[in-house]
């Protein structure tokens, strides 16, 4: 096990959650600038860094289409399943990818994979993390059922509250008070 004690997960962050994509946040892409500035911080601290991605098969009850709630975004091996474009995920940045199951939406990157495999919170405890730092799209969606999972599974997590946004306002500040609730710390 390493030294490292935290780890920076960025949620989601891809085109089709920004403007102009499939299913997009209002505003998303205005966390980009500010996610940077916390990748690069933690760079600077020699933590790990996590990023999670939707990647769907293109036939998954997730999708409208086939009786789920959402129109079809992040397609496996599309452009609107890509990272934003000025996202600056240094060459270490470890990936999670979630909602390969057409059965299951995988909103929490809790049940996502990396490429070697492993689950997340596997991966976390292999390298002796324990502390979080989230943030990501979409508030009231992936980062709460991230947040909430990890709270679960025991891992200390600060939401950066400056970092994330939402669908719905008034869904996003519930969702803030859910992680807050379930013992996550949230800071700007």
């Amino acid at each position: 096990m390493t030294e490292r004690r935290s780890a920076l997960l960025v949620v989601d962050v891809q085109k089709d959650f920004c403007p102009g994509g499939a299913l997009p946040v209002p505003d998303g892409d205005r966390i980009v600038p500010t996610l940077n500035e916390y990748i690069a911080d933690a760079t600077a601290r020699s933590w790990l860094i996590y990023a999670s991605r939707d990647w769907h098969p293109r036939v998954t009850r997730h999708f409208q289409m086939y009786g789920g709630p959402w129109p079809p975004h992040c397609v496996q091996g599309t452009d609107g399943a890509s990272f934003h474009v000025d996202l600056r995920l240094p060459a270490p940045t470890i990936l999670i990818t979630k909602g390969l199951d057409p059965e299951h939406p995988g909103y929490s990157a809790f049940e996502g994979f990396t490429e070697e495999g492993a689950a997340l919170a596997a991966d976390l405890r292999e390298r002796g993390v324990d502390h979080l730092y989230v943030g990501g799209l979409a508030t009231d969606y992936c980062v709460r059922h991230t947040v909430l999972d990890a709270r679960r599974l025991g891992f200390s997590v600060t939401v950066l509250a400056d970092a994330v946004a939402g669908i719905d306002v008034g869904d996003s500040a519930q969702a803030l008070d859910d992680m807050r609730q379930a013992g996550a710390k949230l800071t700007r």
